[in-house]
């Protein structure tokens, strides 16, 4: 609930700070007084847009801070997953800075106004004239219902189903529309396709070709040389073999006398068998190479058929040109492939479909089991505010659709006395009968929900009497179960509350500004007889507001 409230330098507010409690509380002051410019603060902490123009003095910070008792709305779960420090008595501030930006912050974290906007909504519950309006509004109606059907686990997993369902849909769509674009290019696709399989193209080949190339093209000068090495290696006295194998028995005569001779010797050893495996080696090259017109014939096609499907694709290397017959080939395989890929994806909708079917049905039915409940409560409830022969009416009218929240439509309808026939709720109810018909739903819904703070701006404009009396008696029962806050001019309403507020306007400085206060029992009686009399107030006012009071 809203404990305290603290606004400073907004419209004519300078400075206030008030303190709210459990119960009903009533809010009375004149007009102009600044009753509309409380509520415009407080929209401020519910997350309203900020607008430089309410800030009374341009050039100082404005400031409005809500406190709330939130350990009953079970907000743990939103607190932890938008990342704010949760505390039993939370505190929300609204700042609007002298260049025109706005800060928000929950217990001086800084937060975004949808944030707080989706905060603020299980907080306070501003109901206005114009928000009887909402009961000509399907969302609404169906909110009602669903509140006393405790369809709200069944709402959830539809929603989840829904949105499966559209991405399914969207998914199969795309299918089909590449599949109808494949099919248009499978020809061409299925040609570059087999063109780049049967060149075989390897990683790395291009490189491989070039060089065996490079080597047939000069094999005449690599024999020569090859030959000259092995010469070189070979000669009976002065080859390289003979004198390494002396070279390394000279070392080797000597070893015993010293061990730095045995590792001398050990080491020409390695290097003699390393020479001897690069002199066998030279060999073969020189027995393996050999001039062969039709080989460089077959490496020149085989590079001239690579080279002309580089230049085709205007690919840099080989490896692109690998990555473009993976792509060509997928595409042939969505034309090929598609049908049975199309049929699995419907096959999931369809799966996802059923289900949403069964939570459908299962909402549809709770709804047809609350509706009777509803309408029953809700009728004598409308007894007690003197609309006793006013009858609603609400059709469920099951669709083929998937909606939002079902596959039902909903009308409200409503015949005002006896005789008269069933019109559209907003057709057929003035606006004091749709003021008291959304009083009777919010009393209702108060047993169901967990309904926060409700704030009432005027809801009885309209009604006078013994009805201001009966809407005063409704609104006594909904603050058992909740904090009720009420801004009324009728003295009936305001003498029914367990505290009374007052807003008023003062002059000091030589500037008007505005004011709130708790009214004691003494300045209740006068504010009471007031309202009943006028600025004059007699005794009989008086005696009226005790009565009232009594």
């Amino acid at each position: 609930m809203l404990t305290s409230l603290t606004v400073k330098n907004y419209a004519l507010i300078e400075n206030l700070d008030v303190d709210f409690h459990e119960g009903l509380g009533i809010i009375t002051g004149e007009t102009g007084a600044g009753k509309s410019i409380l509520l415009g603060a407080l929209a401020l902490v519910l997350g309203k847009r900020a607008d430089i123009s309410s800030v009374n003095d341009k050039e100082k910070k404005c400031i409005v801070e809500a406190e709330f008792h939130i350990d009953k709305y079970n907000l743990e779960l939103f607190f932890d997953k938008e990342d704010l420090d949760y505390e039993n008595v939370t505190t929300i501030r609204r700042e609007i800075l002298p260049s025109g930006k706005s800060r928000a912050f929950v217990n001086d974290t800084p937060v975004t106004l949808t944030i707080l906007n989706i905060l603020s909504k299980q907080l306070i519950d501003i109901h206005s004239q114009h928000e009887t309006l909402q009961l000509a509004d399907k969302n609404f109606q169906f909110q009602i219902i669903d509140a006393l059907a405790n369809n709200e686990k069944y709402l959830v997993n539809y929603s989840k189903g829904l949105i499966l369902r559209k991405e399914l849909i969207a998914e199969l769509e795309k299918i089909e529309t590449e599949q109808q674009k494949a099919n248009e290019e499978l020809e061409y696709n299925q040609f570059v396709l087999n063109e780049l399989e049967e060149a075989n193209i390897k990683l790395g080949e291009l490189e491989i070709l070039e060089e065996d190339l490079e080597k047939l093209s000069h094999v005449e000068e690599i024999k020569q040389n090859l030959l000259q090495a092995t010469q070189i290696v070979e000669e009976d006295e002065v080859g390289l073999k003979n004198l390494l194998y002396n070279f390394k028995t000279a070392i080797q005569n000597i070893a015993n006398y010293s061990n730095n001779y045995q590792d001398l010797a050990n080491r020409i050893d390695s290097i003699r068998i390393e020479f001897d495996d690069i002199a066998g080696e030279i060999e073969s090259e020189n027995e393996g190479i050999n001039y062969n017109p039709i080989e460089i014939e077959k490496l020149n096609d085989r590079l001239q058929l690579i080279y002309n499907l580089l230049k085709k694709h205007s690919a840099e290397d080989i490896e692109k040109l690998l990555q473009l017959q993976e792509e060509f080939s997928q595409k042939v395989d969505i034309s090929v492939n598609a049908t049975e890929t199309i049929s699995l994806k419907k096959k999931e909708i369809d799966e996802v479909e059923q289900k949403l079917n069964q939570l459908a049905e299962k909402i549809h039915k709770n709804r047809k089991k609350a509706i009777p409940k509803f309408t029953k409560q809700l009728h004598e409830i409308l007894v007690d505010l003197e609309m006793k022969n006013s009858v609603l009416q609400i059709n469920l009218i099951e669709s083929n659709t998937f909606l939002q929240n079902g596959k039902d439509e909903i009308e409200f309808l409503i015949s005002a006395d006896k005789g008269v026939h069933f019109e559209q709720i907003k057709k057929a109810a003035s606006g004091g009968e749709m003021s008291r018909i959304m009083l009777a739903i919010k009393t209702i819904l108060s047993k169901y929900t967990n309904l926060p703070t409700i704030i009432f701006d005027e809801i009885d404009t309209g009604v006078s009497g013994e009805v201001s009396n009966k809407i005063a008696n409704v609104m006594r029962k909904m603050s058992d179960k909740m904090q009720v806050l009420a801004i009324t001019h009728l003295p009936q309403i305001a003498a029914k509350g367990d505290l009374h507020y007052k807003v008023y306007k003062e002059e000091e400085n030589g500037k008007i500004k505005s004011d709130i206060k708790i009214l004691n029992s003494e300045e209740r009686i006068e504010e009471i007889a007031g309202m009943l009399s006028g600025k004059n107030i007699t005794k009989t006012a008086v005696e009226h507001a005790k009565q009232l009071l009594n």
